[in-house]
C-alpha cells in the first residue's frame, strides 16, 4: 500500500489536501482535508439579526448572492414576511444569473483545461481540444470570460453590484428596475442565449433541455461532428476515458428546492426539493444531522441538528483529520449539486443517466451543462414578468425572539442557514454549505463522505503523483472550499 498526499489543487476555490491510501494501481481509501479554519459562525454571535447580511456574502466572492439569499430567507422567516412578486421575480434573476456564470467558469476553466495535459496528446480529440482548453492561453477562454463578463452586467441591474450585495434582502429586493432597465436586462439575457447556442451547445436552448434518454443523447451525438460545439467535444472525450465509470459516489442525492414560483408556495419551485435514491423521499430539514467525530470540533454525545450545534474547535482531538463537519440525511450520506437537483426534478435524461451510472464524472458535468439550458429560458420569462412602479420590496419588524432557516440552492447545491436570536441578537448562526456535503470527512459510524467515496477505485498510473483521474473526480464536484467551513 502507497500512501500519496495531494494538495493544494489548482483551479478549485480555496484549500483542499486528499490523502489517497493506493493499491494494485487504484485507489483503496480516500480522506478528504478542509484545512482553512473560518470562523463566521463565531463571528455573527451577538450581532443585530440584520447585520448577517452584511457578514455573509463575504464567505465567498464566487457564490455570495446565495450565502445572501439564505440569511434573507432566514430572516423572512424570523419577520414573517412573503416577498411582493417583483422581489420574487428579482430574487430568482439574481440568484440564478450567479448561478449559471459559475456553472460556465466550472465548464470552461476549472474542469476542461485538464483536458489540454499532455498526457492526453496521443489522443484523438486532443489536436482540436487541447489547444481550445489550455489553461489561460486557450482559444475557449478567449471567448469565455468576454461572454461571461457581459453576462454577468446584468447585476449592476439587478443587485447593484457583485459580489457581496446588499440588495437581496428579507422581504425581495431593494433595487428596483425602471422600464428601460428591464429591456436592458431582457436584451443581455438573449445575446447570452446567442453565445450559448453558438458556442456551448451548436443548438438551441430548448433542444438541449429536452433530451431525454441516454438514446437520444447518443443520437444528437452521431449527428454532429466533435467540433460543432464544446459540448460536443466534451462528450467525445467522455466516450473516450470512460467518465461514467469515474467517481461514483452514495447515489442518494438531496435538493432544497429552488426558484419559488408563486409567492410563499415552495411546492411550486421550478426545481422542487426532495431526496433521491432510485425513489423519491420528501425532504424535511429535521432530518439533518452534523458529525462532528472526524473533526477538528469539540463534539456533544449524538451528531445534532444544525440548529442546536456549535462550531467550538478543538484542534489536537483524537482521529479528527479536517475542520470540515459531516451533514448526513437520516444517518446517510448524500450528495448534492446540479446533478441532484436535476435527478430529483426528474429531468428525464438525468434521472436515466443515474439510472444506468449512478454519479460519476460524466453525469455531473452533463447535469450542469443541461441545468444552463433550462434556467436561461426561465430566467427571460421571469424578466418579462416584472412589472415596473409595482412594489419590489416589503418591510418588517425584528422579533427579539426566533428559531428559523433559510435553505437555497447554491451553484454546487444546498445551502442552509440556521438562525436563532435571543434578546434581538444572534445568538447563534449555523451554516452548512453544499461542499460540507460533498467532502464531508467520516462520521461516526467510520462511514466515508460522498467524495471520500467517489475516489475509491480511481486508476493511478505509475509514477503519477497528481493522478488525472483523481483531478476529474474532485473537479466534477466544483467544490468551493472556502465555502466548507464557518
Amino acid at each position: 500500500m502507497t500512501r500519496l498526499i495531494m494538495g493544494p489543487f489548482n483551479r478549485v476555490e480555496g484549500d483542499l489536501e486528499v490523502t489517497l491510501d493506493i493499491a494494485q494501481g487504484a485507489v483503496q481509501s480516500a480522506h478528504v482535508n478542509s484545512p482553512m479554519y473560518r470562523g463566521f459562525e463565531q463571528i455573527l454571535q451577538g450581532k443585530a439579526p440584520a447585520d448577517a447580511l452584511v457578514f455573509v456574502p463575504r464567505i465567498c466572492g464566487i457564490c455570495s448572492v446565495a450565502q445572501s439569499a439564505a440569511a434573507a430567507q432566514a430572516l423572512a422567516a424570523a419577520m414573517n414576511l412573503v416577498p411582493p412578486k417583483n422581489g420574487r421575480l428579482a430574487a430568482n434573476l439574481t440568484l440564478a444569473a450567479e448561478n449559471l456564470a459559475d456553472h460556465l467558469t466550472h465548464f470552461y476553466l476549472f474542469f476542461m483545461p485538464d483536458f489540454a495535459r499532455a498526457a492526453y496528446q496521443k489522443r484523438a480529440w486532443f489536436a482540436d481540444a487541447g489547444p481550445r482548453f489550455r489553461a489561460l492561453t486557450g482559444a475557449a477562454s478567449n471567448e469565455i470570460l468576454p461572454a461571461r463578463a457581459a453576462f454577468m452586467r446584468i447585476m449592476s441591474l439587478l443587485a447593484g453590484k457583485w459580489p457581496h450585495t446588499l440588495a437581496v434582502q428579507p422581504g425581495g429586493s431593494s433595487r428596483p428596475l425602471q422600464v428601460s432597465e428591464t429591456i436592458r436586462l431582457y436584451r443581455q439575457l438573449r445575446e447570452f442565449r446567442g453565445f450559448l447556442e453558438r458556442t456551448l451547445f451548436g443548438d438551441t436552448l430548448e433542444a438541449i433541455a429536452s433530451l431525454d434518454s441516454c438514446a437520444a443523447l447518443e443520437t444528437w451525438i452521431d449527428t454532429r461532428p466533435p467540433q460543432a460545439s464544446d459540448f460536443r467535444r466534451f462528450l467525445e472525450i467522455a466516450r473516450d476515458l470512460d467518465l461514467v465509470r469515474l467517481g461514483r459516489a452514495s447515489d442518494t442525492f438531496i435538493s432544497y428546492g429552488s426558484y419559488p414560483q408563486a409567492e410563499g408556495e415552495a411546492r411550486f419551485s421550478l426545481f422542487p426539493s426532495g431526496v433521491w435514491d432510485g425513489s423519491a423521499h420528501a425532504m424535511n430539514s429535521a432530518d439533518i444531522r452534523e458529525d462532528v467525530s472526524h473533526a477538528w470540533y469539540a463534539q456533544a454525545e449524538t451528531p445534532q441538528h444544525p440548529a442546536r450545534g456549535s462550531t467550538v474547535p478543538l484542534l489536537d482531538k483524537p482521529g479528527a483529520y479536517s475542520w470540515c463537519k459531516a451533514p448526513r440525511w437520516q444517518g446517510r450520506v448524500v450528495e448534492t449539486g446540479a446533478l441532484a437537483r436535476q435527478v430529483v426534478a426528474g429531468q428525464p435524461l438525468i434521472r436515466a443517466m443515474v439510472a444506468a451510472g449512478g454519479g460519476n464524472v460524466f453525469s455531473r458535468v452533463v447535469a450542469r451543462l443541461i441545468e444552463i439550458a433550462r434556467i436561461l429560458p426561465e430566467m427571460e420569462a421571469w424578466a418579462g414578468q416584472l412589472e415596473p412602479g409595482e412594489p419590489y420590496c416589503v418591510v418588517g419588524e425584528m422579533p427579539q425572539e426566533a428559531d428559523v432557516e433559510g435553505r437555497v440552492e447554491a451553484a454546487r447545491g444546498g445551502l442552509g442557514h440556521w438562525l436563532s436570536v435571543r434578546r434581538g441578537r444572534i445568538h447563534a448562526y449555523q451554516i452548512v454549505a453544499p461542499t460540507t456535503w460533498n467532502f464531508s470527512p467520516r462520521d461516526a459510524t467510520g462511514t466515508p463522505g460522498a467524495l471520500e467515496q467517489a475516489l475509491v477505485g480511481a486508476p493511478v498510473e505509475a509514477g503519477e503523483a497528481a493522478p488525472l483521474s483523481v483531478q476529474h473526480i474532485v473537479r466534477s464536484f466544483d467544490p468551493c472550499m472556502v465555502c466548507t467551513v464557518h
